[in-house]
């Protein structure tokens, strides 16, 4: 059960804008789709919603606009209010463990398209809205109090045909006001009831300018994205700058006692990329939101390992989600200190799928962390090409959340 409260403004037909209902989220989520914690009752609900593919959309034009109002959500943590509460989000530095934010932001990401995407006419929703990408979350404020009540608003910022793009915002209750503490951006899609196939979601209506700007954004970031995925290294050669800067980095290797390739040192200061690896594993299917918790988690060890010292987190960046695990199935995680600069350190965690049964291995996501410590740390080295190109890609991220924050 999550321990959310939520204030939800016109989810439900018979909700007005003014009443405020409070509920778990994720009871609300299940009572939405029909799912159940008991194995039992959800293998029946998964075949119960299969009936629900007749009352999806043929096309989007069938479907009632929706505006930013209709999806907005308040969320309440009430971390100082219910001590009790505290247990699951506290670790043991005494401070609030962001891996269960992450899961949070996941779970209200999803319901705030739910709201959008709302029927009255039926109990439960034909659609499956799954997690696309995290785009990016940015941090404005280092400490999260343990003792301190979380708000977190957000609303759907925009829309395609099966895509929405939800915006979040966290902010802490001290010294008797709300400060900012991150920025979320979140794209989901539609599926059908068995999640096989894309389904269509209401169209948006703006009702503003500043409505119409914040869509306008929306469209950005999709170009944005776009060009990022045209011009990564899996598909295309590095620049002529990301080029030279390789091979300056494999000259400074070089040792200059042999005339050799293959013998290489490292500079004082100085760490392998190869010993810069941190590795996990989890059985059994899981939702988006655990597992961004266990990737952050796991990066948060690489981190503090590689640098000695407790890191605090600056940015999440780019997670695509490529497909769900399955039952049965073990799910690798490797984390990848592939990039440092000054204080910063650039973390890749890359997690796979492997069927036990096949032993074929898949990718499931791929996750970039940025993190800062309060010391110089050392410059990470690659040795292989494949290296480089990790090397050039934590680069790419880290440089792009610099702009984005600066």
């Amino acid at each position: 059960m999550s321990h959310f409260t939520c204030i939800l403004y016109s989810l439900c037909p018979h909700i007005s804008v003014l009443f405020l209902l409070i509920f778990p989220v994720r009871n609300r989520l299940r009572e939405i789709v029909g799912a159940s914690t008991n194995w039992k009752d959800h293998q029946q609900a998964l075949a119960e919603r299969a009936s629900l593919s007749q009352y999806l959309a043929q096309s989007q034009d069938e479907l009632p606009a929706k505006t930013m109002k209709d999806s907005a959500i308040e969320a309440h943590l009430p971390l100082g209010t219910q001590p009790a509460l505290r247990e699951k989000y506290l670790n043991y530095h005494n401070s609030v463990r962001f891996g269960r934010i992450l899961e949070d932001l996941d779970s209200l990401a999803v319901l705030i398209c739910y709201s959008h995407t709302w029927n009255k006419e039926l109990k439960r929703s034909p659609l499956s809205i799954v997690t696309a990408l995290v785009d990016k979350i940015d941090m404005r404020k280092n400490i999260i109090y343990p003792d301190c009540d979380i708000k977190f608003t957000g609303h759907v910022t925009w829309g395609g045909k099966t895509s929405i793009e939800a915006k979040m915002h966290m902010s802490q209750y001290h010294d008797g006001a709300y400060t900012d503490v991150l920025d979320a951006t979140f794209v989901m899609v539609a599926r059908d009831p068995e999640n096989k196939r894309a389904a269509f979601i209401n169209p948006l209506k703006l009702e503003s300018p500043e409505e119409e700007a914040i869509f306008q954004q929306g469209e950005l970031n999709k170009t944005r994205r776009v060009e990022l995925s045209t011009a990564s290294l899996l598909k295309v050669a590095p620049t002529a700058e990301e080029r030279t800067l390789v091979h300056n980095l494999f000259l400074n290797t070089l040792d200059t006692r042999t005339v050799s390739f293959r013998s290489r040192i490292l500079s004082p200061n100085s760490v392998w990329m190869e010993d810069a690896k941190m590795k996990g594993n989890i059985f059994n299917r899981i939702f988006g939101g655990f597992l961004m918790r266990k990737a952050y988690e796991l990066s948060w060890a690489n981190a503090c390992a590689f640098a000695g010292c407790r890191p605090t987190l600056v940015a999440v960046d780019d997670i695509v989600f490529r497909k769900p695990v399955e039952i049965g199935s073990l799910l690798l995680l490797s984390s990848q200190v592939c990039y440092t600069e000054g204080m910063h350190i650039q973390v890749r965690v890359h997690t796979e799928v492997l069927d036990p049964l096949t032993r074929q291995h898949s990718t499931t996501n791929v996750f970039h962390f940025t993190f800062r410590v309060e010391k110089d740390i050392p410059a990470i080295v690659p040795q292989s090409y494949g290296e480089s190109m990790l090397y050039l890609d934590g680069k790419r991220h880290f440089d792009e959340t610099m702009r984005s924050q600066g």
